[in-house]
């Protein structure tokens, strides 16, 4: 009889153990639940506090501020291409799509929006600064870009540049980089032309054109530079035109006087 009751409690052991398995398995399962509930619980409030406090700092812009330097600018152009986009909340503004807006007015080179709490935003614009003409009615800024392309008044004392569509900033930057070196010899240009073939032709403000050409043209640069040193300025007055399209020199064609051939030995006719 012993033996059968040893027989029967080893049968019941794993019943136990699967009970106990079962228990913390339950256990283990309501934990989780109630972990899961709460962070749920967390998310909920703290989405419900962000929500709120959103909508709360959302508010109705109060004020549009807007500084700048105005000469062709105007705060009511400012306040008229804003009007579509201040009709939102304080935080809900597009500030990137305003600044855009604004950029697109004639004689804005640069516009900056930001918020100021809690309330009001504040508008900055730079105008753009001209640098010299283009063609007939345009207008370039010192980094070449043509801004206007159509002025009622163009600033006569701006030197004027010319070119086929599309070189604006080329013909700018040779401009630019002549210009300093006329600066230093307290020279001026009044214009600089890029014709149809790649030429050059530049009028100084003593009334001198100097024609480049298409071809060698920082050599015939440093010439027409030497030239000037040498020659030029001791008679600037009596000038009319020096051309530089000689492969070994130029020529300069005085006002009363024939043309005299400088330094130039490949002939008679110049190069493009």
């Amino acid at each position: 009889m012993a033996v059968n009751r040893k027989r029967k409690a080893k049968k019941q052991q794993p019943n136990v153990l699967q009970t106990l398995s079962a228990a913390l398995k339950d256990n283990l399962q309501r934990v989780q639940w109630v972990r899961l509930i709460t962070l749920c619980a967390v998310l909920v409030v703290s989405l419900t506090v962000y929500v709120a406090t959103l909508w709360m700092m959302n508010r109705p812009i109060q004020a549009v501020v807007i500084n700048g330097a105005f000469e062709r600018v105007t705060a009511i152009q400012a306040e008229d291409a804003l009007e579509r986009y201040i009709q939102t909340g304080f935080l809900s503004a597009d500030l990137h799509a305003m600044r855009r807006q604004l950029q697109e007015l004639p004689w804005v080179a640069n516009a900056m929006v930001r918020r100021r709490w809690p309330g009001t935003l504040e508008v900055s614009i730079i105008e753009q600064s001209p640098a010299a003409r283009w063609g007939d009615a345009g207008l370039l800024n010192i980094d070449g870009e043509l801004f206007i392309e159509n002025i009622s008044h163009v600033p006569a004392e701006l030197p004027l540049l010319n070119g086929p569509m599309g070189t604006e900033h080329r013909v700018a930057k040779m401009f630019f980089r002549v210009e300093a070196r006329l600066e230093r010899r307290g020279l001026a240009a009044v214009s600089l032309q890029l014709d149809e073939r790649g030429a050059w032709e530049m009028q100084l403000t003593s009334g001198i054109r100097v024609r480049l050409g298409a071809r060698l043209l920082e050599t015939r640069l440093d010439r027409f530079f030497e030239a000037l040193d040498k020659v030029v300025t001791a008679q600037a007055e009596d000038v009319d035109y020096i051309d530089m399209r000689y492969t070994n020199g130029f020529a300069i064609g005085w006002k009363n006087r024939t043309p005299m051939n400088a330094k130039s030995r490949d002939g008679v006719k110049p190069h493009v």
